[in-house]
């Protein structure tokens, strides 16, 4: 009986490990959360306090497609740079995921960036904002809904962009993304 259990708990153990061995963002986001390198945040979408706003009605559907935001900031400083290195190599290597949809590059003079999303290209569970900078760090954006549509994410960060929204309520991660 005892062989039995041992040889039961191996071939068990041995598909959790052949299962997956890659790290998925969430694991990433869990794993890092309480990393004093990273600045973690989880916030309901009502932060954005977009309701009074002016909003189409396409900008209105996209704000209620999303349920909440996760954010993950590493902030480099001189005394972390290797660790910089590592994590946003393993951010990197989690993104080439085949799961990971690419929406969008970007590149400006704060540092370069990629939108990718999990899910139909009409009805989007996850959108993910991912940038850095070799001189502040980076930061991972997990928006997360049920159905969202690329061109409505578009048109809500557009409205976010013409609101008077300026990061309060996001703490030390509004400071960080801010510059």
């Amino acid at each position: 009986m005892k062989k039995l259990i041992t040889v039961i708990a191996g071939i068990a153990l041995l598909v959790l490990s052949a299962c997956s061995s890659h790290q998925s963002l969430q694991e990433y986001y869990v794993d890092n959360s309480e990393n004093p390198n990273f600045i973690s945040l989880d916030v309901p979408t009502s932060i954005l306090n977009l309701e009074n706003e002016d909003l189409s009605e396409t900008q209105k559907q996209a704000l209620q497609s999303l349920k909440k935001l996760n954010l993950l900031a590493f902030k480099k400083t001189s005394e972390n740079g290797a660790e910089y290195e590592v994590e946003k190599a393993k951010v990197n290597a989690i993104l080439k995921n085949d799961n990971f949809v690419e929406l969008m590059k970007l590149n400006s003079e704060y540092g370069k960036g990629v939108i990718k999303y999990l899910g139909d290209e009409d009805a989007i569970d996850e959108v993910i904002i991912y940038g850095s900078s070799d001189d502040k760090g980076f930061a991972l954006i997990r928006v997360l809904g049920k159905d969202m549509n690329p061109a409505y994410i578009i048109q809500l960060m557009n409205a976010i962009q013409k609101s008077d929204y300026t990061g309060e309520g996001l703490g030390e991660i509004g400071q960080f993304l801010k510059g």
